[in-house]
């Protein structure tokens, strides 16, 4: 393992890129565009009502309990609510940190096992591959699992090269699983432990278990995770026939879920082929060299191996990112599920890029970068030829269109839309008229970097090939970002609530027609807890069984009456559902606020 110096002249050069790559990725992207429906407004309201209730231990999401959840990134939110106020961006602000915490902690774990340059190439591709940026683009805690994963898996690797295992090693093993259980259940004690025991079983090394402090590392993990998981489960015991915390917790949201027998079963998975292959995908485009990486840990000279630190690197992070994919597998399967896989990953490819710079010219590893850089320069060529053809030959559409217009939509319970990105599948070649400055944005920054890559390492510079490839994603996601923006009328209904908070009054009704998850954004930002019209379902159908829970929830006859009544009413629906919605309602007391993106807000008054 190369020397880790205590003071090196390039660590403060390398830290201050990292953090100007992060501010230029991830600190613009936290004003824009709104938060969306579903996860990212959810759990933003989730941490809302903590500072409304007071209450850190029981999770409520429009004044129903919420208890599916570990709550780290919730309190995270939370937090910032109350140091910032109520933003988007302050929303936004703790995963972005998370993000930032990640590539410090990958460059310096990097730096440690295999060098220098190797530790500042695995913080670039933990920064700017495509999947890491598009899952933080919501609230959604898995680049955290990852953070948590690699930081215990790191302290674990301290204690193979200490002669014995200090306390610092140990209970910082023990405090990363406690944090990444409090960020997203009992995943995150089952990747670390399986890495290690699977790891000292291959190398036969099991004893080395007996010098971890056990005893201590087991209280420590227990003082930090315990008591949440305790305090939940005193505060939501068992209500008559309604199971409790823990069951619902730990039996309905682990191991049925895992099983895809959760109940309401209402998230669609993604086939294990494609699974599988999107990994490539959300690596793109450093995934072009993860064939050499992988073949780089030679697990049949495995005994060999472990004689070294920076062999013994290899294959620990080569297994935590190996049973995190391999787990995700069996079970049900969700697009962003490889992202805690990803950091191991990284790690591995900046292994494998360091290696190729310090290698002599003409060496197996460089002949083999040089492969990778014609394949992906092949790909870009490609890329770019079909994101200009796509730019130009997209019909004109009038101004003002709206983006749902123009796409294929299928019904909404369709299980397409079960998917994080099942709404990206409506894209077609009329709705790309919108998009041509981030489709010609990306194939011009694909085709140039991947050619100036594929230019340098031919003439023997990977570095400046790193280099080319670094720039190059940066574009990529900025392109990706004017992208989202673009599509995001279709994914937020926050002009619908912008609409109503212009008139609304106390006392007015807001209703969402169908699962509240599809206009949540809605409750977020009025701050009214909202009505629900034929949609007891998903996220609030089991907090909506306990005693306490408002009574918040319309079927057809009810709401008639709500609409007939003295009180304004708002009806969010998405149009394709507003027939079935209006079913027996005078349609002389329909009146339209507003539309944007498919979905409308109407009203039983004459708007004013």
């Amino acid at each position: 393992m190369p020397s880790e110096p205590h003071v090196n002249p390039r660590t403060p050069v390398y830290l201050a890129i990292l953090f100007l790559l992060w501010l230029v990725v991830y600190g613009s992207a936290l004003f824009s565009p709104a938060l969306l429906d579903d996860a990212d407004s959810v759990h933003a309201e989730a941490a809302r009502e903590i500072l409304l209730r007071h209450d850190w231990v029981t999770l409520h999401v429009n004044g129903i309990r919420y208890l599916e959840k570990a709550p780290l990134i919730y309190w995270a939110i939370a937090a910032s609510f109350r140091v910032f106020g109520f933003h988007d961006w302050s929303a936004r602000l703790p995963l972005a940190l998370g993000v930032l915490a990640l590539l410090f902690s990958v460059y310096f774990l990097g730096r440690r096992a295999f060098g220098e340059s190797a530790g500042l190439y695995a913080s670039l591709i933990s920064s700017v591959a495509l999947g890491p940026y598009l899952f933080t683009r919501f609230l959604i805690p898995d680049i955290l699992v990852g953070l948590w994963l690699i930081l215990g898996v790191g302290f674990f690797l301290r204690t193979l090269d200490e002669p014995q295992p200090s306390r610092f090693a140990c209970w910082g093993l023990a405090a990363s699983c406690a944090l990444n259980v409090l960020t997203k259940g009992l995943i995150g004690l089952v990747f670390p432990i399986a890495t290690i025991v699977l790891y000292l079983f291959l190398t036969r090394q099991l004893r080395h278990l007996l010098k971890m402090r056990l005893l201590s590392s087991a209280l420590v993990f227990l003082a930090i995770a315990a008591p949440w998981h305790i305090l939940a489960g005193l505060r939501n015991p068992d209500q008559g026939n309604v199971r409790g915390f823990f069951w619902f917790y730990f039996v309905n949201e682990h191991f049925l879920r895992y099983l895809n027998k959760r109940i309401p079963r209402d998230y669609g998975t993604v086939p294990l082929v494609l699974f599988w292959g999107l990994l490539l995908v959300w690596l793109f485009p450093w995934s072009s060299f993860l064939p050499q990486a992988l073949a780089s840990v030679k697990f049949w000279r495995i005994r060999e191996m472990v004689a070294t630190p920076e062999a013994r690197a290899k294959i620990v992070f080569l297994l935590a990112a190996f049973l995190v994919i391999v787990f995700f597998s069996f079970s049900t399967r969700q697009e962003y599920y490889v992202l805690p896989a990803f950091p191991a990953l990284a790690l591995l490819l900046g292994g494998c890029l360091g290696e190729e710079e310090i290698g002599p010219p003409g060496s197996p590893l460089r002949d083999r970068g040089k492969i990778s850089a014609l394949v992906l320069a092949g790909l870009g060529l490609l890329a770019g030829v079909v994101s200009v053809v796509l730019a130009i030959a997209a019909p004109p559409v009038a101004p003002g269109t709206d983006i749902a217009q123009l796409l294929n939509s299928g019904p909404p319970e369709s299980q397409q839309y079960a998917l994080s990105l099942g709404h990206f599948l409506d894209l077609n070649l009329r709705v790309m008229t919108l998009f041509r400055v981030p489709l010609l944005l990306f194939g011009f920054s694909l085709f140039l970097g991947s050619a100036l890559n594929w230019y340098f390492r031919r003439s023997e510079r990977p570095k400046l090939g790193n280099g080319a490839l670094a720039s190059m994603t940066v574009l990529l996601l900025l392109a990706i970002h004017t992208a989202l923006v673009t599509f995001s009328p279709l994914l937020t209904s926050k002009p619908l609530a912008d609409a109503i908070l212009l008139v609304y009054r106390p006392g007015d009704i807001i209703e969402i027609n169908g699962e509240y998850e599809g206009g949540s954004t809605l409750n977020y930002y009025t701050g009214q807890q909202v009505r629900i019209l034929n949609g007891r379902s998903a996220n609030l159908w089991y907090g909506s069984l306990f005693s306490d829970a408002p009574r918040i929830f319309d079927d057809s006859s009810s709401f008639a009456r709500q609409w007939a009544g003295p009180q304004r009413v708002y009806l969010w629906t998405e149009v394709d559902s507003r027939d079935k919605a209006l079913a027996g309602i005078d349609p002389n007391t329909v009146f339209l606020l507003s539309s944007s993106g498919g979905k409308l807000v109407l009203t039983n008054r004459p708007v004013p």
